[in-house]
């Protein structure tokens, strides 16, 4: 199994184009916040700036690429500044109807600035400690890109899908993002600390036997001394070597997956709850009605209702 495969189609990754940008100095616009999504930007042609609070003013030339993993507000502009009229204002503005470029200012192919924009959304209430650990925003660049040429392939192929504009291009964009932000996920993004430790957990031999262990069966009833047992580790250093590198302990890291899966169940499926109970390991569907209010707030059948 490929446990980053599995994390994201359980959290249910979905690549979402929401529009292409022809600005003309002088422009900005501030975005707001999308919870529950990951927004990127790739920068077509010219330059501009982006400001993700608390953070330094970052500037993006052509060939670049932002990810914003959890949809913070952001303003981009064609200056530094940190202030913007909102995406609201903008859009209103340009009379902007959802369809094709977004533009804004007079129109100059040859220097206004381009921009392809969307968002990875991901299923209400859902997370992962992968997820979690990515920084406030990840740039990349032409010297990253270089140094992978897949990833530097994929963008490649987004930026003449977008100048294409035919049919189906959209829907190839939105696939193409999907594995992007897959792609972003494997190879770890090296300069960010936050993130090091759980792709060593990958490729550390015992800690990888585990994760996949718990990945392939979660519903088994297993505890600490039998998942030491199955990797041939103490007790002691697996659950240090566990904490270590993937951030939580291996139980609280199993019970975390099964309510993942249990949501997954929930929002996909039309089981009753009692089947998604054994489904993910429970032993009863009162205990796992308890540990999916606490841990998500609301009964299974509340959450069910939520996103129908």
């Amino acid at each position: 199994m490929d446990i980053l495969e599995d994390i994201l189609d359980t959290v249910d990754l979905n690549g979402t184009l929401y529009f292409r940008t022809d600005f003309s100095p002088p422009w900005s616009v501030e975005v707001p916040k999308h919870s529950q999504a990951a927004r990127f930007h790739l920068v077509l042609q010219g330059r501009s700036y982006f400001y993700v609070a608390p953070h330094d003013i970052v500037e993006l030339n052509a060939g670049d690429l932002i990810l914003i993993p959890y949809g913070a507000s952001h303003i981009i502009a064609d200056s530094p500044q940190k202030s913007a009229p909102t995406l609201e204002t903008v859009l209103n503005d340009a009379d902007y109807n959802g369809e094709h470029t977004l533009v804004v200012g007079k129109q100059n192919n040859a220097a206004s600035t381009q921009l392809m924009c969307g968002h990875f959304d991901f299923r209400k209430k859902s997370e992962h400690p992968f997820l979690k650990a990515l920084p406030s925003y990840i740039v990349i660049t032409s010297s990253i890109r270089a140094k992978n040429p897949l990833l530097d392939e994929i963008i490649r192929l987004i930026t003449r899908q977008a100048f294409i504009e035919s049919a189906g291009s959209n829907a190839a964009i939105k696939r193409l993002s999907e594995v992007i932000f897959i792609e972003l996920l494997r190879l770890g993004i090296d300069q960010q600390s936050d993130i090091k430790p759980l792709f060593k957990a990958l490729k550390d031999t015992k800690i990888a036997q585990a994760l996949h262990i718990i990945h392939t069966n979660p519903t088994n009833p297993w505890t600490l001394d039998s998942l030491a047992s199955e990797v041939a580790m103490s007790r002691s250093r697996f659950a240090e070597r566990f904490k270590d590198l993937v951030g939580i302990s291996p139980m609280l890291y199993l019970s975390e997956w099964r309510l993942q899966k249990a949501l997954a169940l929930i929002g996909d499926t039309k089981q009753p709850i009692q089947q998604v109970a054994t489904a993910t390991g429970y032993k009863s569907p009162s205990s796992f009605t308890r540990a999916f209010q606490d841990k998500f707030g609301m009964a299974p059948k509340e959450y069910r209702e939520s996103i129908l």
